[in-house]
């Protein structure tokens, strides 16, 4: 992209505000790492997804080990994340550990993927499933107007974005409170079902492996259902730069984070099949509201609030950690230099976090949201994949890296091993969707080639092009992050 522009006398003057200087702060301790964590993992997967399980794995027992696996799958690709994490102490998580280690082509399309329909989707997926259980919560039995849970949904991601535009403190406070919240919600749920299970409640365990409408071509969808309910794992590595000793902090809150978020994925879906049988959890659109109301009389009306503010918290974990991923891609000439730049006085990457606002909420008005969401999958894990590649080619070409955070080899070899099967079986099992993915990924090449390798504007264009963002600067009160050693 185009280089920064000369700095103004103006802007030089607002490099420094009270004394400090403009860049991202160090203010994630263990806690609110562990609840961005958790706080981004649990939204509405675990509340939705049980149904896709259920449907591509055909049985209880099986998927329950979906379950599992999805949750070892996630713990070994969060473990080979500390690593990178610790080994390159610079945030943008995919697209620094890409750069780092494959070259610059696999992290812009990482980045150009992400941007362009990834984080959008999963984004909008969140917020209408916020306004879905604020809605119909007041229509109920009757069809919440559609019209209504998208404007809810917009006002739950203009809420968000104005948190994490306004303060860094702010944004984890809110994610720290939000996650005791929806631990809550959990709780609520997994307690009924031991207490039935104890009881004696197995009948619906009983057969649980029968295996006869399990097919082949469908168990990457019941891993892709598990696995999005797993997704996020990998957030606190978008802000690297903003945690508190990370050497420390990172590999803890992300074990700690992941064995919980495990534990008690599976838990609840063994209350669910205690108290429902599969047949209720097929026909169930929100499995969640649906054992509240069979399992927890006196409070079924509480749980959907209780989604929805784990679905708040999922998308502030979301907006507060995608946006740095542009941010880092800016500063590395990937992306238009206003991006990595940052509020003189608030410390926020504010125009990275403003650029996706548009994205999600023309993508929610659209309604284009599960079809979106299959094929983005693909993509996802096709990259993360290719991060845990990296992670192996640079310990065989640098060894002696410092890396303060040694994952044992088999991890990184069992997790990219596990991922490319899956991202490869979902060419057989999805064609369609995997095809799509796989074509609007590829259209990041040119654009590379054309904008990055070989940019070169003429002189003319370039000084419109400087202007242009020195009066952005001036607007968004932004300044060029001071460049720091960690």
């Amino acid at each position: 992209m185009e280089e920064t522009p000369t700095k103004t006398v103006e802007n030089n003057e607002k490099e420094k505000v009270d004394g400090e200087v403009v860049c991202l702060r160090r203010k994630i301790g263990l806690l609110p790492a562990v609840s961005f964590i958790i706080g981004t993992v649990v939204g509405s997967g675990i509340f939705i997804a049980p149904k896709g399980v259920l449907i591509n794995s055909g049985s209880v027992g099986l998927s329950l080990l979906v379950w599992v696996l999805c949750g070892v799958l996630s713990l070994f690709g969060a473990l080979c994340y500390a690593e990178l994490g610790t080994a390159f102490t610079k945030s943008g998580a995919h697209y620094t550990y890409l750069l780092e280690t494959l070259g610059p082509l696999p992290a812009f399309l990482r980045l150009w993927a992400e941007f362009l329909f990834i984080r959008p989707a999963a984004a909008s997926y969140m917020s209408l499933a916020f306004g879905r259980y604020v809605v119909e919560a007041f229509f109920t039995p009757c069809v919440a107007p559609t019209v209504l849970v998208k404007l809810v949904s917009i006002l739950a991601v203009t809420f968000v974005v104005a948190v994490n535009c306004w303060s860094v403190n702010m944004a984890s406070r809110t994610q720290v409170t939000l996650t005791f919240i929806k631990m809550i919600a959990l709780v609520l749920i997994i307690i009924p079902g031991v207490i039935a299970l104890a009881k004696g409640k197995t009948e619906n365990f009983q057969n649980g492996f029968e295996v006869d409408l399990l097919t082949l071509d469908r168990l990457p969808l019941a891993f892709y259902n598990g696995l999005y309910a797993y997704g996020g794992w990998f957030n606190l590595n978008f802000i690297t730069e903003e945690v508190i000793n990370p050497n420390r902090n990172m590999p803890l809150a992300i074990i700690f984070s992941m064995v919980t978020v495990t534990v008690f994925y599976v838990l609840v879906n063994v209350a669910y099949y205690t108290v429902m049988t599969p047949a209720e959890v097929l026909l169930s659109d929100a499995v969640a509201v649906t054992f509240a109301s069979r399992a927890l009389q006196g409070l079924a009306p509480v749980i959907p609030v209780l989604v929805a503010i784990s679905c708040l918290g999922s998308l502030n974990g979301g907006f507060f950690g995608a946006p740095r991923m542009l941010f880092v891609g800016a500063r590395e000439g990937h992306w238009p230099a206003i991006f990595s730049m940052i509020h003189i006085r608030r410390h926020t990457p504010l125009p990275a976090v403003l650029l996706l606002y548009p994205l999600v909420v023309l993508m929610l008005i659209t309604g284009e949201i599960y079809q979106i969401l299959n094929f983005s999958s693909f993509a996802r894990w096709f990259f993360i994949a290719l991060a845990a590649v990296g992670l192996l080619v640079h310990r065989y070409r640098f060894p002696l890296h410092p890396r303060p955070f040694k994952v044992p080899l088999v991890i990184p070899i069992t997790f990219t091993v596990v991922c490319f099967f899956i991202v490869g079986l979902s060419l057989y099992s999805d064609p369609w969707n995997t095809g799509k993915s796989c074509a609007i990924t590829l259209t990041g090449v040119p654009v590379y080639y054309v904008t990055v390798y070989r940019f070169r504007l003429p002189h003319r264009w370039r000084r419109i092009f400087n202007y242009c963002t020195k009066q952005l600067q001036i607007l968004l009160e932004v300044a060029q992050q001071e460049v720091q050693t960690y």
